[in-house]
């Protein structure tokens, strides 16, 4: 019984600790499932899929880090859906703002809340000079790219209707790179 018991033990804890392993080195299970369906090579078989990756949202893990690979959008932006605070945001990057500006609807759903007196700082922008309110972002994350604490502005929604992530995120990371209507960013 006691054997039982102690086999029991070592499957519930190593089952616990997959998804720890994986969090810190996704591509051990990466390579996993490469060997997996090279293994077994048949000669009618289906071709080889990889289930590590994703088609449409092309977000692969590095050996050294991270990267993100974005496709800019019709009109040759670079537009995401971004995690701000857990909080899912569409934004897009822009590398001509020095930080990174969010609305204050934005700044609410994502858990900062704000007072009048805050909005205390002067920015310029395209439409002029606003008010806006300096505050930190717990965590920003695009696919597996995560940066913690970065700088942020918030500005009145009419002045700012589409979030941007500035440099304040981007300088953070140890590549980032517009080619060929794709921006690669590697952590």
């Amino acid at each position: 019984m006691l054997r039982k018991l102690l086999i029991l033990s070592v499957f519930a804890g190593t089952s616990a600790s997959i998804p720890v392993v994986y969090q810190s080195n996704p591509q051990i299970f990466e390579n996993l499932l490469k060997s997996a369906t090279i293994a077994k090579p048949d000669a009618g078989q289906q071709p080889k899929i990889n289930l590590a990756s994703v088609p449409d949202k092309p977000v692969a893990p590095l050996a050294t880090g991270r990267k993100v690979i974005i496709n800019a959008d019709a009109r040759g932006h670079f537009t995401s859906i971004f995690r701000l605070n857990g909080r899912q945001v569409d934004g897009m990057i822009d590398t001509g703002a020095t930080l990174v500006a969010v609305n204050a609807s934005t700044a609410r759903r994502i858990g900062l809340s704000l007072n009048p007196s805050d909005f205390s700082h002067e920015v310029s922008t395209a439409n002029g000079t606003i008010k806006a309110a300096v505050v930190m972002i717990n965590r920003l994350q695009v696919g597996s790219v995560v940066v913690d604490d970065v700088q942020a502005i918030v500005l009145d929604d009419k002045a700012l209707q589409t979030n941007l992530i500035g440099m304040s995120f981007l300088k953070r990371l140890s590549k980032y790179q517009a080619e060929d209507g794709t921006l690669l960013l590697v952590q």
